[in-house]
């Protein structure tokens, strides 16, 4: 059994390798020339925006998912910019909760998954980090799907036919929780994870889900935060086959 200090040891060490990460996201892929930057949410995102060195954060702009990093944003004096320039978005940054042997992604833990969606799928390149306990072989946590509010129970039937198990999410306090878009997340847990692109298809079918917590384009660029400052990374992982153990 490992120890309270041997644990702190491993989150420290797991710490400066996502800062060494973002360290060579800043050197590799994000220049002094203007950029329009899009942020996800999450700690790497958080230490990627506290080492940005002044001379990106005076030429670049950037556009929040979440009011965790548009906070984080202000107090560094990033120039953050309104969705209207979207279209024009350079490069994403963001993390995930699984990553699975085919570079497809669930996000959604934090509740932006619209708005990173919306983000990931717009930009000319997409950035993901997460530590190795991200990376599995299949898809082994639930799902989560933004859903409007008036479909509440309405969507509950169908996600069972589907054998899924939905759970409304809810803040500490028992209250339901409240995306920054004015919806409820709904987390569903599902038995069968084997063909999740036709999962995804018949979710987005059901009357009341705006939008599902499945990320089905890989990242162009794919960070593993390993142990011991160390970390993997993967350029343009959906042309690469890998074993996970």
């Amino acid at each position: 059994m490992s120890s309270p200090a041997s644990g702190s040891q491993k989150n420290e060490s797991i710490d400066k390798s996502f800062e060494n990460i973002a360290q060579h996201i800043i050197e590799n892929h994000v220049s002094d020339k203007p950029l329009i930057i899009g942020l996800g949410s999450g700690r790497a995102v958080s230490k990627i925006v506290n080492l940005l060195p002044t001379s990106i954060i005076e030429s670049c702009k950037f556009i929040c998912t979440s009011l965790q990093i548009k906070i984080e944003a202000e107090r560094k004096k990033l120039s953050v910019i309104d969705e209207s320039l979207i279209p024009f978005l350079d490069i994403v940054i963001d993390g995930a909760d699984q990553i699975d042997s085919k570079f497809f992604m669930i996000k959604g833990g934090g509740g932006a998954l619209l708005r990173e969606k919306i983000l990931y799928y717009s930009s000319k390149k997409t950035i993901i980090v997460g530590d190795m306990s991200k990376f599995v072989p299949f898809f082994s946590r639930s799902v989560p799907l933004e859903i409007h509010p008036f479909g509440r129970t309405a969507t509950i039937p169908f996600l069972n036919k589907l054998n899924g198990v939905p759970i409304v999410r809810t803040l500490e306090k028992g209250y339901p929780y409240i995306t920054e878009n004015g919806n409820l997340i709904l987390d569903v847990m599902f038995n069968d994870y084997s063909n999740v692109l036709q999962l995804d298809m018949e979710l987005k079918k059901i009357p009341g889900i705006i939008e599902t917590g499945f990320f089905m384009r890989p990242a162009n660029v794919c960070y593993c935060a390993l142990e011991n400052n160390q970390y993997k990374v993967y350029e343009n992982p959906s042309n690469l086959t890998r074993q996970l153990s």
